[in-house]
């Protein structure tokens, strides 16, 4: 009996790590004879960085940089030197993590600090750099970032433009001549999990900057600017920014990294997955125990769960614990869950489930275990 444990984090209560331990040990003291694989997984949002150490190694390294805001603050990154990989959350450097919210002003954000990391892992010796998208607090497009790396973005008058959001309209020439030398040396993986484009109705601007402290002629302004540099990008990089999917990622990152980086966007649980070997693992498996904070309509958008589903091979069942349950039982079926159980099912309250998780989850996987291995001929497995 083969049983592979990969769950991602249920957000605030309860990690990744935490899950694969209380099903371990469960299974362990049950049933000892069974093998049981932990791959702990993430979809690229913030915490990633901690799944991917896992998996890759290397350490974390500190680098004083400019937030969103250009105020220095100490921002971490993964590097491993045996596999001169990189893995850079942007959100370390140009997150709302790192800013006082009730102080959002998006227009005047920058995505600078995240190129000072990007450079440090150049500097380093990275031939791979992964760079997660996700809780940014800008809106730039990626010129901040493109400007630390050494790219000039110049006004109809020839005169280097600050590299704000607001400064989108002002943009007319894109230069090279001072970029990193190795930049383009590198192998760079975008993990991304939305996918906006660029601009319009469902783009950057209107579906993310309001929650980064843009007013509506804030998004206006920030809207014509995306319209207005996309045009600059298509004729310096020979590209159409506004067919890439996911190009509206992080404030527009995600054509930023397609363009300034040539980076290859890609889901974050799939790229969880590739960093786990997740596909070989699982070969032969009987279950496959995943869950997240919450199972709902998002899950089918490129979550965790959703990244299982869509490879677990036949007739492997796939179990699913949860905080919150917030789909149909005929949905559950629809995706081929076989098992699913939440929290609040057990719980007294939301406030219960939520202080005491860790408990919970331990009774969820010893009813788990019980019920579905029930038959004596295990033991003999």
């Amino acid at each position: 009996m083969k049983i592979v444990i990969a769950p991602d984090k249920f957000k605030g209560t309860l990690t990744s790590f935490e899950f694969c331990d209380i099903f371990e040990s469960t299974f362990q003291k049950l049933l000892p004879k069974a093998t049981v694989i932990s791959l702990p997984l993430a979809d690229g949002g913030d915490g990633t960085i901690d799944i991917a150490q896992h998996y890759l190694g290397g350490e974390f390294i500190s680098k004083e940089v400019r937030n969103a805001y250009g105020v220095i603050v100490n921002a971490n990154y993964l590097y491993s030197e045996s596999t001169k990989t990189a893995f850079i959350e942007m959100a370390e450097a140009s997150g709302m993590k790192t800013i006082v919210h009730n102080d959002l002003n998006v227009k005047e954000a920058s995505t600078f600090g995240t190129g000072e990391l990007i450079l440090d892992a150049i500097n380093k010796g990275a031939e791979t750099i992964i760079l997660g998208l996700g809780g940014s607090a800008t809106n730039d497009c990626g010129i901040g970032m493109a400007k630390a790396l050494g790219y000039c973005l110049l006004d109809e008058s020839g005169n280097e433009v600050v590299p704000i959001g607001k400064n989108l309209p002002k943009i007319t020439k894109i230069t090279s001549e001072n970029v990193h030398t190795q930049l383009f040396e590198v192998n760079f993986k975008i993990a991304c999990d939305v996918t906006n484009p660029l601009y319009g109705s469902n783009g950057a601007s209107y579906v993310y900057a309001k929650q980064k402290g843009a007013s509506d002629s804030d998004i206006e302004l920030l809207e014509n600017g995306m319209q207005h540099f996309s045009k600059v990008l298509d004729d310096y990089f020979n590209i159409n920014t506004q067919e890439i999917i996911g190009g509206g990622a992080a404030g527009g990152m995600g054509v930023a990294s397609k363009t300034f980086l040539n980076g290859e966007l890609i889901s974050g649980i799939e790229l969880v997955k590739e960093l786990s070997n997740f596909n070989a693992h699982i070969k032969n498996a009987d279950w496959i125990l995943t869950g997240e904070g919450m199972l709902d309509e998002q899950t089918k958008n490129g979550k965790t769960i959703q990244g299982i589903l869509s490879v677990r091979p036949s007739p492997t069942k796939i179990a699913v614990f949860c905080g919150k349950i917030a789909i149909a039982t005929k949905t559950l079926d629809t995706l081929n869950i076989n098992y699913a159980k939440d929290i609040l099912s057990i719980a007294e309250d939301l406030n219960d489930a939520l202080t005491n998780t860790k408990q919970h989850l331990h009774i969820l996987a010893e009813q788990f275990v019980k019920n579905e291995f029930a038959e004596a001929n295990f033991a003999k497995s």
